[in-house]
């Protein structure tokens, strides 16, 4: 049965590029289930920008990226098998955007030796490459998100939040319950109570959740939460007349689709995000030359700029930014997946850089190490105008509370190493 189950799931990988390429990117996506309407937009804006690059430039390095789809429909068991099916195409990194399907496969690519990219979702503490050689999750991770949504509400409260009630919205999943830990140890920081409230999946059902917050009256709700519960979050918090410019989401409760459904009443509901929104940065006029105007797109345009297509063009351009990194410091442009891990350890991603990219101050540089493969562990803040229809920022780049967050990852890393038997490099 397993077998026939693995064939299936070959079965389903398709194309985004030319088959003949000569370096792998997988696209492990979900097109299909619960969460398929955040998934496609992401998926799309991955592929697109792999596109992009084998239209206009010729590929990376002179050679071209060929993207085979996995469908996963956010399952772990069919995550694993559709990495299964692709390892063997000599793949250059794999970025499953799922924390369960992360948690499962870090075991695996560190066996295998394959890069495992995680861009703000996945096990927090891979941040530590000292124990994680092969999984990446910068720009910021989760806890970072947790501390930024503190320093936001910190700088909006004359820097006291003693006595403060907030309340943590959680997918019930390794995903939702990231945050805990570090919202705890905030909370003995800053004086601030913390309850927090778990939401099953799919998260299609909150009336009990949010009569507890009318019942409590938290001053902010701080949302990480994926998919349709975002929606229904959204429209119960407008249900109980919860004041939006107080509720945060993490930058995965924070795309246009989850507050188009409740219309005006999402006016100034807020999120975190790690990356500029908006298609005023010139890479989309490339995007819409080479790739919409050719019908090589892999989805509609009207994603063009949207937050999460950002996201997928966004995680394509680190990965193939990391891929050149490697041709550079390997002599040649057909590199293996071993020197792929090489240019993600190496990747100096400056202003400068971006810029060159069409994508000045979209994000913050990152400049990662041996040590370092978390990233800047920046954010910014958006809300909602539903008038407009529009995400725009309302902060500078905030940086998380190193001094909370760093010893948190060096005591679960830790824990990681001695369970897995792993001795810490870059001695």
């Amino acid at each position: 049965m397993k077998t026939t189950f693995a064939a299936l799931v070959a079965a389903t990988i398709t194309m985004a590029a030319p088959a003949m390429a000569d370096l792998t990117v997988p696209n492990l996506s979900y097109r299909t289930g619960p969460y398929a309407a955040n998934g496609i937009p992401y998926a799309d804006g991955f592929n697109d920008y792999f596109t992009l690059l084998n239209e206009r430039d010729g590929g990376i390095g002179g050679e071209k990226v060929q993207v085979p789809e996995c469908e996963t429909a956010y399952n772990t068991e069919k995550g694993v098998e559709c990495y299964e099916a692709t390892k063997g195409q000599a793949a250059l990194a794999y970025n499953p955007l799922s924390t369960g399907i992360t948690y499962q496969l870090i075991p695996k690519v560190t066996a295998d030796k394959h890069v495992l990219y995680t861009p703000g979702y996945g096990r927090t503490s891979a941040a530590n490459g000292k124990v994680f050689e092969w999984v990446f999750n910068y720009p910021a991770n989760y806890w970072d998100g947790a501390s930024v949504a503190i320093k936001y509400l910190l700088s909006q409260n004359g820097d006291d939040l003693k006595g403060k009630k907030i309340a943590l919205v959680y997918h019930n999943s390794a995903y939702g319950k990231e945050p805990i830990r570090t919202l705890e140890e905030l909370s003995k920081k800053h004086g601030f109570e913390l309850s927090t409230i778990p939401v099953d999946h799919p998260g299609q059902e909150q009336k009990s959740q949010w009569l507890q917050i009318r019942r409590d009256k938290p001053d902010y709700v701080i949302m990480y939460g994926w998919g349709v519960m975002n929606q229904v979050a959204i429209q119960e918090a407008v249900n109980i007349k919860f004041p939006m410019e107080n509720f945060i989401g993490i930058w995965w409760s924070g795309s246009e689709n989850d507050v188009g459904p409740a219309g005006e009443g999402a006016n100034g509901y807020k999120s975190i995000s790690f990356h500029g929104v908006g298609s005023n940065f010139p890479v989309y006029a490339d995007l819409q030359k080479y790739v919409f105007d050719a019908g090589k797109a892999a989805g509609p345009a009207d994603e063009l700029g949207t937050v999460l297509y950002s996201r997928g063009m966004y995680a394509a351009m680190i990965i193939s930014e990391a891929i050149r990194e490697a041709q550079t410091m390997a002599g040649h442009s057909a590199v293996t997946p071993e020197e792929v891990r090489d240019g993600f350890e190496h990747l100096n991603l400056t202003e400068e850089r971006l810029t060159e990219l069409g994508l000045p101050g979209f994000a913050q540089p990152i400049a990662a190490t041996c040590e370092d493969h978390g990233g800047p562990g920046s954010a910014i803040m958006l809300q909602w105008d539903a008038v407009a229809k529009t995400w725009g920022p309302v902060s500078d780049w905030i940086t998380a509370d190193a001094d909370v967050i760093d010893p948190l990852i060096a005591e679960d890393s830790a824990a990681f190493a001695a369970e897995s038997g792993i001795a810490e490099r870059c001695k």
